[in-house]
């Protein structure tokens, strides 16, 4: 297999990763297509490692995937590198098994309950949209996502261990980028450096002590027989994806929850009730339902306090003084991010976007999602700062408003690749090719230590030479 060709597998890997529930939106509506009587087969096991299998629909909707979602530089995939993509994630599954490396269901648990919450906050957390889209409950969709996840967190733990000890000097990166031929450097769109200062507005103590007590009047209907807590949780509860299941979280281990929250859980008896508490989320009603050695489950009741239109000017004059100070030139944009930025995807970088593919600070136009920050952009010089700006976060499962103010800071014009303009991009490149060569390393050996069997359709692909 070669180092090119298997660079394509792994960035078709990535893609695959960054897209699970993107793949399984269309594989849940592929299934929902009335079928046509051709007399074709619809699916079929196109391949077995041990007891894993790959579909027909699977390579389908990794394929389509990874042509929905080209990366700068890398080359679109075909049918067949998708195929031995897909073929290497389950020869690192059955790889795990044999090798013994564990993935924990706490872990699993967690992953899944991230995931399914942003998933739920898409459709407002209402149940019955999800039922009328696939025609399945939240618990069976939550289920198929498992197993994905699943999946995942098992290739990339093998990967790990794989790759485990390779390191990359700036002399390997200069040797990488010379081995390009001139007319085979790639040619990168235009790219900015951007960054931003959030703050997001403090509710009043006011808006506090009003859902604390809404939180113990539900208490009390509980305790009075009124009501009961998943009923509850359903109809009040603005955790999306665990008040379709009647607040209830599942099982986690100690320091994967907020610290108030476990520390509250702990303190608690099976069955016992807490007073409201609040962590970074809002406030929730907690209930202790199971421990189990090092892992406990429970189910909660959030409610969110929501910030004034007060609260929401004081954020606009906060940042309105701090840009004053930073155009001023008294401090720098980048240490006022730090201190003050509420942001966390950002804050510790100085408030820059980062390209997730390279970690670096310049991004494609394309690359922004955000269409306000795009066109936001678009009227900007470089060097400028906006006026505090309104926007919808969603970092906390739900839309909140907050503030911002954005930092224009570089354009770089469309350019061939060199070094001194594309070194971060160049490191990310060398270290996927030196991967790469250790996972070919791998491959060859690892195959020898399976049982795989191909359909007789797809031995034109040649995966395992």
């Amino acid at each position: 297999m070669s180092n090119l060709k298997l660079t394509l597998l792994l960035a078709a890997c990535l893609f695959l990763f960054q897209g699970v529930y993107a793949q399984e939106e269309n594989s849940e509506e592929t299934q929902q297509e009335t079928p046509k009587p051709t007399g074709q087969v619809l699916d079929k096991i196109i391949a077995k490692v041990n007891n894993e299998i790959i579909l027909e629909s699977d390579l389908q909707k990794a394929y389509l995937e990874s042509i929905s979602q080209p990366q700068e530089g890398i080359p679109v995939p075909n049918r067949c590198e998708v195929f031995e993509s897909l073929m290497i994630n389950k020869l690192m599954v059955a790889k795990a098994e044999i090798d013994s490396v564990i993935v924990t269901d706490a872990e699993v648990l967690l992953q899944t309950n991230q995931r399914f919450s942003m998933i739920m906050s898409q459709f407002g957390g209402d149940e019955e949209v999800l039922v009328e889209l696939y025609g399945k409950t939240a618990d069976q969709l939550k289920a198929e996502l498992e197993g994905s996840i699943k999946e995942q967190l098992v290739v990339q733990k093998m990967r790990g261990n794989i790759t485990d000890g390779m390191s990359l000097s700036p002399a390997d990166v200069r040797k990488f980028f010379n081995r390009i031929p001139a007319d085979s450097l790639p040619f990168f769109s235009a790219e900015v450096e951007v960054g931003q200062i959030v703050k997001k507005p403090e509710p009043s103590q006011a808006e506090k002590d009003k859902i604390a007590n809404q939180l113990r009047e539900f208490k009390r209907q509980i305790v009075a027989g009124e009501s009961d807590f998943a009923t509850l949780a359903r109809t009040y509860s603005e955790d999306p994806g665990s008040a379709v299941q009647g607040g209830d979280l599942g099982f986690f281990r100690r320091g994967e929850l907020a610290p108030e929250y476990e520390a509250t859980a702990l303190a608690q008896q099976p069955g016992e009730i807490s007073d409201p508490i609040e962590t970074m989320f809002g406030f929730h009603m907690i209930q202790l339902l199971e421990r189990r050695g090092n892992t406990f489950n429970t189910r909660h009741i959030l409610l969110m306090p929501k910030p004034s239109e007060k609260d929401i000017t004081d954020a606009e004059r906060f940042l309105d003084s701090l840009r004053t100070v930073i155009l001023k030139g008294d401090i720098e944009f980048a240490k006022a991010a730090k201190d003050h930025s509420d942001d966390r995807n950002t804050s510790d970088n100085g408030g820059f976007f980062t390209d997730p593919s390279s970690g670096s600070n310049r991004l494609t136009l394309r690359t922004l999602e955000d269409p306000v920050l795009y066109f936001t952009l678009d009227t900007m010089k470089t060097g400028s700062i906006t006026k505090p700006m309104r926007f919808e976060s969603a970092e906390r499962q739900r839309p909140e408003t907050a503030v911002r103010i954005l930092y224009y800071k570089t354009r770089y014009p469309a350019h061939r690749a060199n070094l001194n303009d594309d070194y971060e991009k160049m490191k990310a490149a060398a270290r996927r090719q030196k991967e790469n060569e250790i996972l070919t390393n791998w491959f060859a050996i690892a195959k020898e230590e399976v049982f795989i069997d191909i359909d007789p359709a797809y031995d034109r692909c040649n995966v395992l030479q």
